[in-house]
């Protein structure tokens, strides 16, 4: 956050710097009011496009196994230019490289789900999908187990055929 913070005010300093330049080397000629807006602008343009930029550079950036599942794309009203390209704010990752089952439960998959959000730490939330029931139970509270691998304390949740996060989760291993 700092660092963006620091890239704004550089942005809007040096264009500030240039158009100063353009008016000393034009004599004078640009009106007194071109800096500070100038300035503003490349602060605004700057702050945008690091907004913008955010989602590809977390996901580049990502370790290895993870897969997003599901971008979450918002539109601001005070941010009125989302509502023609909607910026993409948090999103959900699978850890494949994790992801276990139990042998007698082979449609069941124990599966770590990241959770990525533009001002918001990354959280961890272990969840127990079932591939062939379309559902899912989170795990975070902790569950029991039994010793054929069924879950015995865990409340589903209903999902559709749709939901991105089940189709990340259940597509081939």
């Amino acid at each position: 956050m700092i660092f963006e913070l620091i890239g704004t005010l550089v942005a809007g300093a040096v264009m500030a710097l240039l158009v100063w330049a353009v008016n000393r080397f034009t004599g004078g000629r640009l009106p007194k009011w071109l800096m500070p807006v100038a300035a503003g602008l490349a602060m605004l343009i700057a702050t945008i496009s690091s907004e913008y930029g955010w989602f590809a550079r977390t996901t580049a950036t990502m370790p290895r196994g993870l897969v997003v599942a599901q971008p979450v794309e918002e539109k601001v009203f005070y941010r009125p230019w989302t509502y023609v390209r909607p910026y993409v704010s948090r999103f959900v990752a699978v850890d494949r490289a994790r992801m276990r089952s139990h042998p007698q439960q082979p449609d069941q998959y124990i599966a770590d789900l990241v959770i990525y959000g533009r001002w918001a730490r990354t959280a961890t939330v272990p969840v127990l999908f079932d591939c062939a029931g379309m559902r899912r139970a989170d795990l975070a509270d902790g569950a029991e187990f039994g010793a054929d691998g069924e879950v015995i304390s865990a409340q589903w949740i209903a999902l559709g055929s749709g939901d991105p996060v089940l189709q990340a989760v259940c597509q081939e291993v």
